[in-house]
């Protein structure tokens, strides 16, 4: 198999990346997955190390000799490995600035010399505080103060994008930028401050659910199914994809009071809602957003990607997710 048909997905044995890592050998690829599971699971991916398209690294991306054998060996690098959720961002702000720029750089300094194909998969916190709705990708950014924790995220990931397109300027480094806005779906873990499952299993215990603030900040959720489509076709993509960034997800909007009462409702949960302040659970230095819309006109434009699944898709999948989960523990 040459060079082209096998991917690193670095971070691959998290959420997005498992489910990536299935989709890309069920098409044919070899795969190779680093992942130095502080956030992913090995119980992600176990089943797929019998199939001998697919070789897990358990390191950190910061490890350069091993970096610099799998990207020679690779043809496209699908960069996901980062921190994640904002429950973990408030706590370790440090290590959450750490991981995710000097993981990138190194990612990106040896696909400079090996000239990998490179996918970055950014997040819709780069926008800030924007009111503008739905955000465009060429849309201003407006972010808080430095004294809030929270912005850190957001700027990190955004100095990834100045980076990588600094690379395409300066030799047209095949790259391209995706920003995500809340994917969600099947293997998912609540530990870090992901709504949609920590709603779900909660619903699926009966105990009250949590809505932070008053419940009006609304959001659109993305089935992974569905991103992970985007995801390779974007990195299919040889040319007019790149030096680009498109946001994915979902234009399907709900509050978070609205999506606590529909899981209520597809799960048949006798749950009820329960009102908490955000400094109550994330201390002082935290900002909320009161909408995030994403436009997909140009991802639409560019690959004729829109979502499929709806929101009662979601939270079926991961109802049944974690129905097993509970079943087993």
């Amino acid at each position: 198999m040459d060079r082209d048909e096998h991917v690193l997905i670095t971070g691959g044995a998290g959420f997005i990346g498992s489910h990536l890592a299935r989709a890309l050998l069920k098409a044919g690829r070899r795969v190779t997955i680093i992942d130095n599971l502080s956030t992913g699971l090995h119980a992600n991916v176990a089943d797929l190390e019998g199939d001998p398209n697919f070789r897990l690294f358990v390191d950190t991306i910061q490890d350069v000799p091993l970096m610099q054998k799998l990207m020679l060996d690779c043809g496209t690098v699908y960069h996901l490995a980062s921190a994640v959720g904002v429950k973990l961002i408030m706590e370790q702000p440090v290590a959450t600035i750490d991981t995710i720029y000097q993981g990138t750089e190194v990612v990106l300094r040896l696909a400079r010399r090996y000239r990998n194909r490179v996918l970055i998969t950014s997040t819709s916190e780069v926008y800030g505080k924007s009111e503008k709705v739905p955000y465009c990708e060429d849309d201003d950014r407006v972010e808080g103060p430095t004294t809030k924790h929270r912005w850190a995220y957001a700027c990190a990931k955004a100095l990834d994008e100045f980076l990588a397109l600094a690379h395409w300027k300066e030799t047209r480094l095949p790259v391209t930028i995706v920003r995500l806005f809340n994917t969600v779906g099947p293997r998912q873990r609540g530990q870090y401050g992901m709504v949609v499952p920590n709603f779900v299993q909660r619903a699926l215990r009966g105990e009250d659910l949590e809505v932070h603030g008053d419940g009006q900040q609304s959001r659109c959720f993305c089935h992974v199914y569905d991103v992970v489509r985007a995801l390779i076709l974007l990195a299919d993509q040889k040319s007019n994809c790149l030096g680009q960034i498109y946001n994915v997800g979902s234009t399907e909007e709900l509050s978070i009071r609205q999506l606590a009462e529909l899981i209520i409702r597809e799960t048949g949960s006798e749950s009820k809602l329960r009102v908490i302040p955000y400094q109550a659970v994330y201390g002082d230095g935290f900002e909320d957003m009161r909408r995030r819309v994403p436009s997909i006109q140009k991802i639409h434009e560019a690959v004729g990607w829109t979502p499929s699944l709806s929101m009662q898709d979601i939270i079926q999948d991961v109802a049944s997710d974690l129905r097993v989960q509970m079943a087993n523990d």
